[in-house]
């Protein structure tokens, strides 16, 4: 199971954040059911993903939702209780606070309703940011070349995983957003679903991505997700979502488009970016869409003018999105290298938990100025 390992390696973690709330409670009854109730939220996420992968009740999908969200429930019990413990210990250290004054009734209750009531606002704080869909707007310039075109407004989504716990009407909302944006070309990342998910009704998701209106059209690069239980091809083509799998296709006379097999494992026989690339001609402006911002030293090297990613999420929960930013060169925003512009998004979704503390939901809206070079 996905992070399974991450979860037994922090258990030390997590029991010392336990009985340090634990010891805070009075009677034994509370000890008690406060025992109960912890050893519950550290289940929660196992369980979902055991569940996730054999049922598809309604009951179980509920479930599974309420499961997930007890992994940052759990991640910020156990920041906030160190965290804490370690002011106490240098405030004491500065004999700010006294051995007594930790010890007194009214400080012991004080730190117990911060430590128990804290991680939940924080939580639902995170489910609300999840939940509201933002555009995030820039502006670049690109050489035109013989490009027909001088201006390209581009659409860019990643990161859908779309399956059970897909709430009912946002892929409506989501179109409703593009189509208002009046772009050229609407790109997708990959992630589009959760592939190893039983089959679920696909053609409400497939009738939304058909409404979406672009002059150009839709075009996609697939994700590691999408390939779980085998890359589903027919949904692409029932969604009206061009996938591009190392392929480079000319829209238009205005510019070329390139779209690359996942770079993860069993992705298949991924080309070399130079290698793809080397048969196009250098008439037109480039675009790639990559679904992994892994490759941007071998891309900047290339005459390619924008490179568009997701599968970063920017970590999605704080302070993960520090280690995101270590793996990887760019794991969200916008980084020109060389004479290529690297986008990353943080996704629409999320997978697992439908909680987001860092960064939002976004579509990245993209206003390309093709300007000719003196």
């Amino acid at each position: 199971m996905y992070l399974l390992n991450e979860l037994l390696l922090s258990i030390p973690l997590v029991l010392y954040a336990a009985f340090r709330i634990w010891k805070l409670f009075s009677r034994p009854l509370y000890k008690a059911i406060f025992t109960a109730v912890f050893a519950l939220v550290v289940l929660g996420f196992p369980v979902s993903e055991i569940l996730s992968h054999r049922s598809s009740a309604a009951w179980t999908r509920t479930l599974m939702r309420v499961g997930y969200d007890m992994l940052p429930l759990l991640l910020y019990v156990v920041l906030i209780v160190i965290l804490s413990d370690l002011m106490i210990g240098f405030l004491r250290l500065l004999k700010v606070l006294s051995r007594d004054a930790v010890r007194k009734p009214g400080f012991r209750k004080a730190r117990l309703a911060f430590y128990l009531i804290a991680p939940i606002v924080i939580v639902l704080a995170g489910i609300w940011n999840f939940g509201h869909l933002r555009y995030h707007n820039y502006a670049i310039e690109i050489p035109r070349r013989s490009s027909e075109i001088t201006r390209l407004k581009i659409a860019f989504a990643s990161d859908f995983h779309l399956g059970e716990q897909t709430g009912e009407g946002f892929m409506s909302r989501f179109v409703d957003k593009i189509n208002a944006l009046d772009a050229d070309i609407v790109l997708i990342g990959g992630d589009v679903l959760e592939g190893d998910r039983r089959d679920e009704a696909l053609t409400k998701f497939e009738t939304e991505f058909r409404r979406i209106k672009a002059k150009y059209g839709v075009f996609g690069a697939p994700g590691n997700h999408d390939r779980f239980g085998g890359l589903r091809t027919e949904f692409f083509e029932k969604s009206g979502i061009r996938l591009l799998q190392d392929e480079v296709v000319k829209i238009d006379g205005a510019f070329y488009l390139a779209g690359r097999k996942d770079a993860g494992r069993g992705g298949g026989n991924r080309k070399p970016i130079a290698d793809l690339l080397r048969d196009t001609p250098d008439d037109l402006p480039l675009i790639v869409l990559d679904h992994r911002p892994t490759d941007l030293e071998a891309v900047s090297r290339t005459r390619a003018d924008v490179q568009l990613s997701g599968h970063t999420h920017h970590g999605q929960l704080f302070p993960v999105n520090f280690i995101a930013d270590r793996q990887y060169e760019l794991s969200w925003g916008h980084l020109k290298k060389r004479e290529t512009n690297f986008f990353v998004t943080s996704g629409i979704q999320v997978w697992g938990p439908r909680v987001r503390t860092i960064g939002w939901s976004e579509i990245m809206v993209i206003d390309v100025a093709l300007r000719d070079v003196k």
